[in-house]
């Protein structure tokens, strides 16, 4: 895997195929093999090239001693963009992904030409700041021994929704696999804590690249309300919001969210209109979803019935969660 000097430290980075650029970014603690499954595909059956990298804190990165800001996040990804010279590009961000990329469009606009923002959030309420600091500091030891069972499914219930944890048989497969490869160290605990900023509204209001902002309905970490706020920051942004899914939405329901970025991109390919109200083909409305004025969408379940493109993460199943348990213990983990 290649490597690039961003900032005072390094990333490491891969591409994938060719076309127009999007940059995937990585929520806290994770590992890019996180998009290798649905995302990554799905993108390059649209014609484009996908650009991942780990952010820093995560390796094979560099994992430089704490704190980090969100500022040092993004001034990597700026520099990564200039350095591969695919600027200005789409971007997609999870979690601590969105929130970067969001900064990214506000600060260094020149670089951003369309932004998918996946459960984000502007400012850290009570709960969530509170929660942020405490996951930091539990995880802050990279002693995998100390991460306990009850660890582990508490983390499972922050990534997912209530369907999915009434599924025995995908339960049981993530637990085995976060049992055996716990996040834990000082660089995933940074990550959590460059989260923890001031109400960042008012600088969103700056960002003039077109913007997807997508809630998850059982998000408990980046919840919809949440979400709302920064759609309603950014000026036109669209916002949509998948039903049954927890704040690893992207992976419950990858079909769904793989259509809602991949129809977004091709919209602003052909000039629509980025105040227009989302509505794929392929999905349900829910009419009891009042649209706001900026924009917004809510999408349950796909028609046809079944979780779209979803695949239980047992081993010999899903190659691409093959590689992802292969490739590293910080590939799936309750991030931010």
């Amino acid at each position: 895997m290649p490597t690039m000097i961003v900032s005072d430290t390094y990333v490491a980075y891969d591409v994938h195929g060719t076309g127009e650029p999007v940059l995937l970014i990585a929520p806290a603690g994770t590992r890019a093999a996180i998009w290798l499954s649905h995302l990554v595909p799905a993108l390059r059956r649209g014609g484009y090239q996908v650009i991942t990298f780990d952010n820093r804190g995560t390796a094979p990165s560099a994992v430089p001693p704490g704190p980090y800001r969100l500022a040092d996040l993004v001034a990597d990804t700026a520099d990564l963009i200039a350095g591969l010279g695919v600027g200005p590009c789409r971007i997609v961000g999870a979690s601590l992904g969105a929130m970067v990329a969001q900064e990214l469009a506000a600060a260094q606009p020149g670089l951003v030409r369309a932004a998918v923002l996946l459960g984000t959030r502007c400012r850290s309420d009570f709960f969530r700041r509170e929660l942020t600091r405490a996951t930091a500091a539990r995880i802050r030891d990279p002693d995998p021994t100390l991460t306990t069972d009850f660890d582990v499914l508490v983390g499972m219930g922050q990534m997912f929704s209530a369907r999915t944890l009434a599924d025995d048989k995908t339960v049981a497969n993530w637990f085995a696999v976060l049992s055996r490869f716990p996040v834990r160290g000082p660089g995933a605990a940074a990550q959590y804590e460059a989260t923890l900023t001031e109400d960042r509204a008012a600088a969103l209001a700056s960002v003039r690249c077109p913007c997807l902002v997508v809630g998850f309905s059982e998000d408990a970490i980046t919840p919809p309300a949440l979400c709302r706020e920064v759609a309603g920051a950014i000026p036109g942004a669209r916002y949509a919001e998948v039903g049954d899914c927890g704040h690893f939405g992207f992976l419950e329901e990858p079909g769904t969210v793989s259509d809602l970025i991949t129809d977004f991109f091709a919209d602003r390919d052909l000039g629509g209109n980025c105040g227009a109200i989302l509505s794929p083909s392929s999905m349900a409305v829910d009419p009891g979803f009042v649209p706001l004025g900026w924009g917004s969408i809510r999408v349950s379940s796909p028609l046809a019935g079944g979780r779209s493109g979803f695949r239980p993460p047992w081993l010999g199943v899903d190659p691409g969660f093959d590689r992802l348990i292969q490739t590293s213990p910080a590939g799936l983990t309750p991030g931010l």
